[in-house]
């Protein structure tokens, strides 16, 4: 818990917001919160105050966090006609002018979206954080995310605290849309290493080995990697119940390739994770976990991973 309780908003209660807020108000701080969807229960039944829009949550609260799906609804959250920048606006200012309080946006977003978000936020005498977090439901629910932050260095410092509650692996990475670059990064590795699996363990299956002895042996050596260790054991399982849905992992890709395309920069084996998952897609997978990646290259092969090779 940090020194003193403080006045915190939290929009958007979904499954990584809960249990985010959660952590936050199990610290002792005071939580004002609002979001489009049912409220869920752990928050509900908590000491929460709960507000009828995002503006009414930034009227009273001195450090208002987002944590919604994509670009378009942080846009919505922070700038339509009841979001936080109304409630901005409505608050008091201190004696240099500044309202002083600071907006975190813990969504996954477009780095450059999250630019001029920052400016029009830094405009109103408030603050701006991105700090999009990798990890998932389970590290949300026991607060082991990692959280990537772009920013103000001085006010990442007056966060961090917060950012405790609810992650291990938190870093400042420089100005604002460097966190959301960060997390780009994050989720092209992610996506690559699924298929580079996916491929490793198909051939060896196709070449006739058992591939979880495979995946054993492999875990021993410079091919290990959380994605060989719990995906790897999904695809050979058949356990693709998510986790992490292929229609959130493709966002996170078309924040990759649209950037790219804006940057000048060559991003192929991007591009290809996503035709995979545009794939399994096409085949009602849209829910399914991201280690299912592995289907759309069985279906390539017409073998799928558990069957006995010919």
């Amino acid at each position: 818990m940090t020194s003193s309780p403080l006045k915190i908003g939290f929009v958007g209660l979904g499954i990584m917001g809960a249990p985010m807020a959660a952590h936050l108000i199990a610290a002792g701080h005071q939580l004002f919160v609002f979001t489009l969807g049912k409220m869920p229960d752990s928050i509900a039944h908590s000491r929460a105050t709960q507000c009828l829009s995002a503006r009414g949550v930034a009227e009273r609260a001195d450090i208002i966090i987002t944590m919604v799906p994509d670009t378009p609804d942080v846009e919505a959250a922070l700038f339509s006609e009841n979001g936080v920048a109304a409630g901005l606006k409505s608050s008091a200012c201190g004696p240099d002018g500044r309202i002083g309080k600071i907006v975190v946006d813990m969504s996954s977003i477009s780095p450059i979206a999250t630019k001029a978000f920052a400016l029009k936020i830094n405009a109103l005498g408030c603050d701006y954080l991105d700090a999009p977090v990798s990890g998932g439901e389970v590290g949300a629910k026991n607060a082991t995310l990692s959280i990537m932050v772009g920013g103000p260095e001085a006010c990442f410092d007056k966060i961090k605290p917060l950012f405790e509650l609810m992650g291990k692996n938190i870093t400042w990475v420089g100005g604002n849309g460097d966190g959301q670059t960060a997390k780009v990064a994050n989720q092209i590795i992610v996506a690559l290493n699924i298929e580079a699996v996916a491929e490793a363990l198909l051939f060896a299956a196709k070449a006739g080995a058992d591939p979880a002895r495979v995946r054993q042996a492999l875990m021993g050596g410079f091919a290990s990697s959380k994605i060989l260790e719990l995906h790897g054991d999904r695809m050979i399982k058949r356990t693709f119940d998510p986790g992490f849905r292929i229609e959130l992992h493709q966002k996170d890709l078309n924040l990759a390739l649209a950037s790219a395309r804006a940057l000048g920069v060559a991003l192929p084996n991007t591009a290809m994770a996503q035709e995979l998952f545009n794939s399994c897609v096409a085949h009602g997978g849209r829910a399914w976990d991201h280690s299912a990646m592995v289907k759309a290259l069985e279906k390539l092969s017409n073998f799928e991973i558990g069957q006995t090779a010919a």
